[in-house]
């Protein structure tokens, strides 16, 4: 018998995933798998690397029966360190290539390896037909000679030929060169995984029948592994309940363990094998953790070899340091490691848990510090670590480490309770939170007194974020107070607050000042929580302060509040937090600043993905903000309907805060408005009469009036409520608000007949639209009568008007109104938006921030509108546009 035994291409095969008997039941004939090693032979060499029992002597055997070509099998034998035998095994195989038909097989003799070498390939180059040559289990090939002969026949092979190579390791020949020209396929592990599919018809064959969810499961637990599948079927077959024995199904099982004994742990020296028991322990390992457990040094060799060998070892990085054991694997080292050496399990997980918590993988920390049974110090880890988890987004981490405490262990503790705490107030769940609040703060002393300051200060900022949430601008105030005192009223001792923490403070002063209005305040807070947030590597903290500066910037300007806020998406997409609900502030601010100025095409999606992002958020302040945009947007695209039912849901959670939301008027004011405009008078009455004195007054509410008495046909009274927005005595809570009001009023004039105070009231709005591009109220007000009404001499602000027609009408190509000079329809609305800064003192380049495009692209807008006006400069530029009342006469910014 011959080192390595050839096999002929009609053998059944044995491959833990068939059944060896005559009628196959079990078998599964994998179809894609089959069509994927078809497509790799089109290479020169094909590349099948995989563990034990992983299929691979299947696929190959069951490909060869079908194949159109002539293919030659080679397997070779356990500890193979013979050339001669293994080249003779290679020359058996290929003998019946020049034998005619009946001939009978001689013996073969093998004077040298080169000589066979030499016959090898002259037997190849003189097939009549493509020649497959495969070489099974070449991982047990151990002579240097015969692999280096295999990469010379490699090297030479003939065109038409074909090798493929079967191994629980890459083959130890060198063929980068071959890789290179692209001559060379692979075949993997991961390939040769069953999928889920495949693991029920596997079953099903074996005559096993199980729940979907069942079949998912045993799929997991093997994670596809043919041998594992193949051996519990073979268990479940005599098995009275099969979908229990799936429940239990472990790599201790007697079947799985002696296989991993013999295929994998039996080869191991007991340096490997020590090292493989107490890194079990762990989900993921690295070479310098296995060495502490196991008390050794070269453990990441070692673990990069088992890789390497298809050893049931996965790296899970690109730099292969973290590594894992396949689940049957390390359960069945676990259950090995707990029978041989109980003892040691406890003081292993310290060691684990001691590692992780140095190196800041606080989870893996009080996983490890629980299984070691420490609880008490569990809780002192999470309570240490639960404001830097939450700070940087991951309140989910919180709740899987106190889910995994077991029940009844030390869960009536304070610290634990302030944790649970953090993760309602994460949800909204306010009344939860002040409920877990209110009790760790009551049994604070059953806890050491060096551990109580650092549960004060925990317990004051978690209340400072459930005030802010409800709109208790007092209360924040009071808890950034008490935040600033030394923990025991010692004026001498410094407060226990670190930076993270200040940082988280100013925040949630900043964003209850900018919902109550305080704009300046919340301001200054929240630009010195982004400076704490970044001196502290709060990078999660600094999204979050950063996200609400762009809604305040937008009292002031657009521009800056669009930039603001793009900066915070732009950094949470760095860190993979673009869908949290920390970014809903930023995206809401964009898309409302889009829809006043009248990109509503744009702001749709925007303030879709701002829902999705805050559905199920806590800050109902947001949400305030979210559903008046959607709902002017909705109004703006005349769905009355859709823009009440929106509204409404702005007011309702209005209505969840404590204080007056600074919106709150526009809210009111625009449902209100709403409501007549759908004929709706008397339910309008009804909602501004029902408002508190503090929110009656506004402007926004005025407007709101002159709304109704507008649709009720009673234009003095419009402008009487409208006179103490234009006489300041109604307090103006954004200037668009004075837009609609000069729209209102020409609207008054127009009913009354004054024609002219009409004009000018449409100038009016028009030139303090201007500066912010304010088309919304235009849209929204029925504003096309006015600007049709305008003389083609009179209107300054032709740009403009230009692009409310093109947000009323929605195309591309904007009618000229009113204004019937042919070179104003010829400028593109893109050009128009930068003639607008013309007239300015800003450079190109400062041109091309303002309005959020290249330098290139300003420069050729520049360039065709001074070809269009007839132009050669900038000056000359401004002075046509003027002339022809695209510009208004001595604008400036």
């Amino acid at each position: 018998m011959s080192a390595a035994a050839t096999a002929p291409v009609d053998a059944g095969g044995e491959d833990p995933m068939y059944a060896a008997e005559p009628s196959r039941r079990g078998l599964l004939r994998r179809t894609e798998l089959l069509a994927t090693l078809e497509r790799a032979t089109r290479r020169r060499v094909t590349i099948v690397s995989a563990p034990a029992g992983s299929g691979k002597t299947t696929l190959l055997r069951e490909w060869a029966r079908s194949s159109a070509n002539r293919v030659a099998i080679v397997s070779n034998r356990p500890g193979e360190m013979d050339a001669q035998h293994f080249w003779a095994a290679v020359l058996e195989a290929l003998g019946p290539l020049d034998r005619a038909e009946g001939d009978e097989a001689g013996p073969v003799t093998v004077p040298d390896v080169d000589s066979t070498v030499a016959e090898v390939l002259a037997l190849l180059e003189s097939a009549p037909d493509p020649v497959v040559l495969i070489v099974d289990d070449l991982h047990e090939l151990k002579s240097a000679e015969a692999l280096a002969r295999l990469e010379t026949l490699i090297e030479r092979l003939p065109a038409t030929s074909r090798v493929i190579l079967s191994s629980r390791r890459d083959p130890q020949i060198h063929l980068h060169r071959m890789r290179l020209a692209d001559e060379v396929a692979e075949i993997r592990a991961n390939d040769l995984q069953l999928s889920e599919a495949e693991t029920g018809a596997l079953l099903r064959g074996s005559g096993l029948t199980l729940t979907d969810q069942a079949v998912a499961s045993l799929h997991d637990r093997t994670e596809g592994w043919a041998a594992g599948l193949r051996l519990a079927a073979i268990s479940m077959a005599d098995h009275p309940d099969p979908e229990r024995f799936v429940e239990e199904f472990s790599g201790g099982h007697r079947a799985v363990a002696e296989y991993l004994i013999a295929e994998m742990l039996d080869s191991q020296p007991p340096d490997v094998r020590r090292m493989l028991l107490r890194a079990s322990l762990l989900d993921r390992v690295n070479g310098e953790l296995a060495d502490l457990l196991s008390e050794g040094l070269g453990s990441e060799r070692v673990l990069l070899e088992l890789e390497d060998a298809n050893a049931f070892v996965v790296s899970l990085d690109p730099g292969r340091t973290w590594f894992r054991f396949h689940q049957l694997l390390a359960d069945f080292l676990r259950l090995e490691l707990r029978r041989t050496t109980a003892d040691e399990v406890p003081v292993l997980h310290r060691r684990a848990a001691g590692w992780f918590l140095d190196h800041g993988d606080v989870p893996g920390a009080v996983r490890h510090t629980l299984a070691a049974g420490d609880w008490a110090d569990a809780v002192e880890i999470i309570s240490d670590h639960v404001f830097g988890l939450a700070l940087d987004g991951h309140a989910e981490i919180i709740d899987s480490l106190l889910a995994s405490f077991p029940r009844g262990a030390a869960t009536d503790h304070p610290e634990l309770a302030l944790a649970r705490a953090i993760t309602q107030l994460e949800r909204g769940r306010l009344e939860e939170a002040a409920t877990q609040l209110a009790w760790a703060e009551s049994h604070l002393g059953t806890i050491s007194a060096a551990r109580r300051p650092h549960l004060a200060v925990a317990v004051a900022s978690s209340r400072q974020a459930l005030a802010r949430q409800k709109g208790q601008l007092a209360a924040v105030i009071d808890q950034v107070d008490f935040l600033d005192t030394s923990p025991d009223g010692d004026p001498e001792r410094p407060p226990v607050l670190t930076t993270d923490l200040r940082a988280v403070s100013m925040m949630h002063l900043g964003i209850v000042e900018m919902w109550s209005g305080r704009v300046a305040e919340a301001e200054g807070h929240l630009l010195e929580g982004v400076a704490l947030a970044q001196e502290s590597g709060r990078r999660y903290l600094e999204v979050a302060c950063r996200a609400n500066l762009g809604f305040v910037s937008g009292f002031g300007s657009f521009a800056v509040a669009r930039e603001r806020s793009e900066a915070a998406i732009e950094l949470a997409g760095r860190h993979g937090w673009e869908d949290r609900a920390v970014t809903a502030p930023a995206l809401v601010t964009i898309g409302g600043v889009m829809v006043c100025t009248g990109e509503f095409d744009e702001a749709g999606p925007l303030l879709d993905r701002a829902l999705r992002v805050v559905d199920g958020a806590p800050d109902p302040a947001v949400k305030v903000h979210l559903h008046a945009a959607k709902g002017m947007l909705r109004a703006a695209r005349g769905d009355h309907e859709g823009a009440l039912e929106q509204l409404e849901l702005a007011d309702l959670n209005q209505s969840l805060l404590e204080c007056e939301h600074v919106l709150a008027g526009h809210v009111s004011g625009w449902l209100a408005s709403t409501q007549a405009r759908l004929g709706r008078q008397q339910e309008a009455r009804l909602s501004l009469g029902a408002l508190p004195d503090v929110r009656s007054g506004k402007a926004e509410i005025q407007t709101a009036w002159a709304v109704i008495h507008l649709s009720e046909t009673e234009p003095e009274a419009a402008l009487d409520s409208l006179h103490a927005v234009f006489s300041d005595e109604a307090p103006l809570g954004h200037p668009i608000t004075l837009v609609e009001a000069h729209i209102l009023a020409g609207q008054a004039f127009r009913q009354m007949g004054y024609r002219s105070d009409a004009i000018r009231a449409t100038e009016t709005a028009l030139a303090v639209a201007e500066k912010e591009r304010f088309i919304l109220p235009f849209v929204v007000g029925d504003g096309l009568a006015l600007l049709e009404a305008l003389p083609s001499h009179a209107t300054a602000h032709g740009a403009l008007v230009i692009e409310i027609r093109e947000a009323m009408e929605g195309s591309a190509a904007t009618r000229a109104t009113g204004t019937t000079d042919v070179e104003m329809a010829r400028l593109s609305p893109s050009e128009l938006r930068v003639l607008g800064y013309l007239p300015t003192n800003l450079t190109r380049p400062e041109i091309a921030g303002e309005l959020y495009v290249s330098l290139n692209t300003v420069n050729t807008h520049i360039r065709n509108i001074y070809a269009k006006l007839g132009v050669n400069g900038r000056s000359a530029a401004v002075e046509s546009a003027r002339e022809q009342k695209l510009l208004a006469a001595g604008r400036s910014r």
